[in-house]
């Protein structure tokens, strides 16, 4: 008999589980209490068929948001499981900054379903080492760690490095985003990238600059498609 199968029930007497983002009990590992779950906004189609980014209505196939069409990306597509909001938020946050590990799971089992059919390769967004150290973990790499497991599309996390530290994004504007990131990604290993079909991970999905940087490396290191799958994406008003 497994352990967990005999001591579970008296595991969950004295340590129930508890919903990611508020710590309210619930019943099982992995659940959201009822309120937060359906706070969470779950984005699927109809939506652009460049970027992923929700319409409010189905525009018909092949339909591009205005972004897209004026500026066609280079990346694949950008998926998320959520929108990012107040219970998105919590739960990231407790991951990367409180040593939730935990929820790294609860994360890629909701994003799982978003995977491309023909991805090849998990990339994990890196952080500089003096983060990683300071931190104890990627979050990135913890949640691709996950969705490599549940998938069977294997991980990577040493051919992408951050060969220098970048300051906090958040409050910057979008030309000073892209500026702080500039030159700040590199392959260590072009042979393992080229003709991938990467998947690009990451937490949250915010401006795009740090992402696009990656992107511009991977490219030139030869990855055939880079999709970039996050937790939760942030969306304005009007989408």
């Amino acid at each position: 008999m497994r352990l967990s199968a005999l001591f579970g029930p008296v595991l969950d007497l004295a340590l129930p589980p508890r919903c990611p983002s508020c710590g309210a009990i619930v019943v099982g590992t992995d659940r959201f209490c009822m309120p937060c779950w359906q706070s969470l906004r779950f984005i699927g189609p109809p939506w652009c068929t460049t970027c992923q980014r929700p319409f409010a209505v189905d525009r018909g196939q092949g339909a591009q948001c205005g972004a897209c069409h004026a500026d066609p990306p280079r990346h694949d597509g950008i998926r998320a499981a959520v929108a990012y909001g107040a219970v998105s938020r919590a739960v990231a946050l407790r991951l990367k900054y409180h040593r939730r590990t935990a929820f790294a799971a609860t994360m890629a089992r909701l994003m799982v379903r978003h995977l491309p059919a023909d991805a090849s390769l998990l990339v994990p967004v890196p952080l500089h080492r003096w983060r990683i150290w300071t931190r104890g973990y990627n979050q990135a790499a913890l949640i691709g760690g996950h969705l490599a497991r549940s998938s069977g599309v294997p991980q990577r996390t040493d051919v992408l490095i951050r060969t220098r530290r970048t300051p906090i994004l958040r409050g910057r504007s979008g030309t000073e985003r892209r500026r702080a990131v500039k030159g700040a990604f590199a392959v260590t290993d072009a042979a393992a990238i080229a003709g991938q079909r990467v998947v690009l991970v990451d937490d949250i999905y915010a401006s795009g600059a740090t992402t696009d940087a990656c992107i511009a490396v991977l490219r030139r290191a030869g990855a055939a498609r880079v999709t970039v799958l996050a937790w939760a994406r942030v969306l304005d008003d009007t989408d």
